[in-house]
């Protein structure tokens, strides 16, 4: 749903708005973000549905705290919260992979091997990602699947932006090469 004169205006913008009781300018903001931040928050804890329950917890959150945001400072501030609620969330449960969902027709035999085999590559790169140093993956995750600058997710990580161009090339390295390790087709590339 998009709100004529709300999509040309900055997070803070709206997040102003909101505070002076625009309730549109929040539904703006959560349309932005709601779907990138809860899929965010479940590369932490590997469930979706949780994800969306703590992606409107992030922003319930925030929105109750009413902290005063400097130009480009929404999206780090909602950012950080997700990151630590998802963090609290990850130590109690263990992620695992479920195809429940997946039916077994005979006639999509072909289709749902390509599935699985999709899901086990991603099971695997998931698994690998895992295993990097914990700042390297989150500062991959800011920066590539996030689209976040480097200041941005500096803000996030509590770091400065040269710091965050380091954890990004040596999680880079460091990805390619234990792909490289087990195997994963493409890791060369």
């Amino acid at each position: 749903m998009r709100i004529a004169g709300y999509s040309t205006k900055t997070d803070e913008a709206l997040y102003s708005l909101y505070l002076g009781g625009d309730e549109a300018a929040l539904r703006v903001l959560m349309e932005r973000y709601g779907n990138r931040l809860t899929l965010f928050i479940c590369a932490h804890i590997h469930d979706i549905h949780d994800s969306e329950d703590l992606m409107i917890e992030a922003f319930s959150r925030m929105l109750a705290k009413r902290p005063r945001l400097r130009e480009g400072g929404f999206r780090a501030y909602l950012y950080k919260t997700a990151h630590n609620l998802a963090l609290r969330a990850a130590s109690k449960r263990h992620a695992h992979l479920s195809l429940d969902e997946l039916e077994e027709d005979p006639e999509e035999t072909e289709l749902i091997e390509q599935v699985v085999e999709g899901r086990e590559t991603a099971l695997e790169i998931r698994t690998i990602m895992e295993k990097l140093n914990p700042d390297y993956q989150q500062a991959l995750m800011l920066v590539y699947l996030e689209d976040m600058s480097y200041a941005q997710a500096a803000k996030v990580m509590g770091k400065n932006p040269k710091q965050i161009a380091n954890l990004v090339q040596r999680g880079k390295n460091s990805l390619k090469t234990m792909l490289e390790k087990e195997g994963v087709a493409g890791a060369h590339d």
